[in-house]
């Protein structure tokens, strides 16, 4: 065989024509200067690199040809390495040590039952059956080479490489790994090949080769020694070493899909394992954006909810219909300065419209309220009897007014939650008692539940109510303008009014509410309300109707949609806190694949894939931010409810935005995982193996 490698514009011969033949059972010893091209020679016979001309026959099968994912199965089923640096994975127990071999042999995917217990016998035949439990750190050199050379066997292998296992231990230690290589060669029959520089090291084999400037220049054998059975045969418990096939083309089945997935998980959890603090760290992103994205939809939704229940304050499918404005030497005075709706007005929305199921209507002026030594302005309606239930008013206490009342002009009222704090005392019970509105003395009935304020701030619990007769003859009068308008340039005088006595125009009123049917007949009745008053109030077409429509369904979508909107807004924000999350994950890892890619080149060279190598850091990727996403989720409910309970403020859990965070979180590790996961996967095993 041959190896070049081209630095650059330079062409470095690393081997020159190497014939080698290596019979079952050698124990060979491979000597030479740096850049010999002794290392070289071994990442070839390891299937850890492909020779730039000629052949590599193993058990009679070319496998310089075979495909990568070929040569990763030889190296976990049919080759072991050990390593100078022994290449033990850090804060990770030697028994686990061992084991991870079989984490990528197509034997391997038992359950973690097994492997531990074949590791336990690897560790148990190198004499550290009392140290399985300890890492790396709390093992001497000689021990850590004993644990690389346990997890070398673990599969059973046909060829034992070991490039320097002797090179970072005092001469005890390496007299102890070379003996103990000696007698798995030739106790096991495992064929050995090792490489050094030191004489003293290379006198352990039974054959060595000496090389110099990239070619073999001596090949020194002793007699040969064949291999024994003894008490360490059978220690392992598998099969015979010769009983493994090599790699053939696999079909795959739901069973072997399950193992696989299974082995990548486990390898991911154990690498995460290994970095507690910062694997806590690096899901923390995605726990804060999952965490405010419940509790900022909840907040979202609670702002839906309040203003839906401001919205069905005013009442449902509701319409209402206030005056125009009078208009005099083309000045207009406003919205409701003229005297245009009346009762009949009402009674034939009543009769003719027939998408209008329900017709109220009221006068309304302040006035001052006054009981024993206590007043109070506010706001006094005289209604009809329907109008609480059209407008969504409940009565908390007592009873509300009837038709009864409105007929016989009962001097009665119903008080606001505002006006009843500011007359009575809080132990003092209102129903009975007797008020006087604006001078006239009425009796409460009854006590209107809460409504709390409207969009604009203003108080609707600052009311009372009585009956419309009772207001329009005895309380407030006519609904008539507050105003009393005159042409501009009006060559005539008002008629003197000695008394200054008001105008009493019975019937007028200041506003009619009208109730659709249904929802869907809300536009329906806009049009016949339109229709009736234009006809009965003799509008001509084109001219400017004496009244206005308003559609209060409008305004709830209106308003609506604002809250959703202001919802949106909310999970957009901390959707932000996710991706940020996601880029903290990318981060951590393409750093974690710097500081790991001697482990990754060991996971190579002990079998892994380059799809086990992408998997395992996609998994991390994914582990890390489903993990951070559940535990983002349970505390976002937990922050909604707190809101709820502290401030008051609804804060429904929203199932969609739970389902959503869980998939997003999910979607974040997949995302910004794979770059780093690609980036592992697309390394050179032996770059890494000898990266610092």
């Amino acid at each position: 065989m041959t190896r070049t490698y081209h630095v650059g514009d330079v062409d470095v011969h690393a081997l020159r024509g190497v014939s080698l033949v290596v019979e079952p059972g050698e124990f060979i010893a491979i000597m030479g200067s740096s850049g010999s091209g002794k290392s070289t020679l071994m990442s070839l016979l390891g299937c850890l690199d492909r020779p730039s001309s000629g052949e590599y026959y193993l058990e009679g099968v070319n496998v310089a040809g075979l495909s990568e994912p070929e040569l990763a199965r030889i190296r976990s089923e049919r080759l072991g390495f050990v390593f100078q640096s022994f290449n033990l994975l850090a804060r990770t127990s030697a028994i686990e040590n061992v084991a991870l071999p079989l984490f990528y042999a197509a034997a391997g995917t038992s359950s973690r039952v097994e492997r531990t217990e074949r590791a336990r016998a690897s560790l148990k035949l190198m004499g550290l059956a009392d140290r399985e439990r300890n890492t790396p750190g709390q093992l001497s050199g000689g021990q850590q080479q004993r644990v690389a050379i346990a997890r070398a066997l673990i599969n059973n292998p046909i060829l034992l490489l070991a490039d320097e296992p002797t090179g970072n231990l005092d001469t005890r230690n390496s007299h102890e790994i070379m003996a103990t290589l000696q007698s798995l060669n030739r106790e096991r029959g495992v064929t050995i090949i090792v490489v050094t520089h030191e004489s003293d090291i290379a006198a352990y084999a039974d054959r060595v080769i000496t090389m110099r400037d990239g070619q073999v220049v001596l090949d020194e054998r002793k007699p040969a020694i064949r291999p024994q059975q003894s008490a360490l045969t059978g220690e392992l418990p598998a099969a015979a070493l010769s009983s493994v096939p090599l790699p053939a083309a696999t079909t795959g089945n739901a069973g072997t899909v399950r193992a696989f997935a299974l082995m990548i998980v486990a390898a991911a959890l154990q690498a995460l394992a290994r970095n507690k603090m910062r694997s806590a760290l690096t899901m923390l992103g995605v726990f804060i954006g999952v965490a405010a994205l419940i509790a900022m939809v909840a907040v979202g939704q609670g702002a839906n909810e309040a203003v839906r229940k401001q919205i069905e304050s005013l009442g449902t499918n509701l319409l209402v219909v206030v005056p125009g404005a009078t208009t005099m030497g083309g000045m207009r005075s406003g919205q409701g300065s003229a005297s245009t709706l009346t009762v009949v007005d009402a009674e034939a929305l009543r009769r003719e419209a027939p998408a209008v199921g329900s017709v109220s209507y009221l006068i309304r002026q302040s006035g001052q309220v006054r009981y024993a030594n206590q007043n109070w302005t506010t706001s006094i309606q005289g209604v009809t009897a329907n109008y609480p239930p059209i407008t969504n008013w409940r009565i908390m206490t007592g009873r509300g007014i009837s038709r009864e009342d409105v007929s016989g002009a009962a001097l009665v009222v119903v008080l606001g939650q505002t006006v009843t704090r500011q007359l009575f005392g809080a132990d003092e019970s209102p129903l009975g008692a007797v008020v006087q509105v604006k001078s006239m003395p009425l009796r409460v009935i009854g006590i209107l539940a809460s409504k709390g304020q409207t969009p604009y701030g203003a108080d609707q619990d600052d009311v009372v109510m009585i009956p419309f007769t009772t207001a329009e003859r005895k309380v407030l009068g006519v609904a008539a303008p507050s105003l009393q308008q005159a042409p501009l340039n009006w060559a005539y005088p008002p008629p003197p009014n000695p008394y200054n006595l008001q105008q009493r125009l019975m019937g007028y009123v200041n506003q009619i509410y009208v109730q659709a049917t249904a929802p869907s007949e809300v536009q329906p009745a806009v049009s016949q309300v339109t229709d009736i008053l234009a006809r009965r109030h003799r509008i001509r077409s084109g001219d400017i109707n004496d009244f206005t429509v308003r559609n209060l369904s409008q305004i709830a979508e209106t308003a609506e949609g604002s809250s959703r909107i202001m919802a949106l807004l909310l999970a957009s924000v901390a959707s932000i806190s996710l991706i940020v999350g996601g880029i903290g994950i990318m981060n951590i890892l393409l750093v974690s694949v710097t500081e790991r890619t001697r482990e990754i080149g060991l996971r190579m060279a002990i079998g892994a894939r380059r799809t086990h190598v992408l998997l395992q850091f996609l998994a991390e990727s994914v582990i890390l931010s489903v993990t951070g996403g559940i535990a983002g989720i349970i505390v976002g409910v937990v922050f909604s409810e707190m809101i709820s309970l502290i401030a008051g403020w609804p804060a429904p859990i929203s199932l969609a935005a739970v389902a959503g965070g869980f998939l997003f979180s999910a979607a974040v590790g997949i995302f910004f995982g794979y770059y780093p996961a690609r980036k592992a996967a697309s390394l050179d095993p032996i770059e890494a193996l000898r990266y610092e």
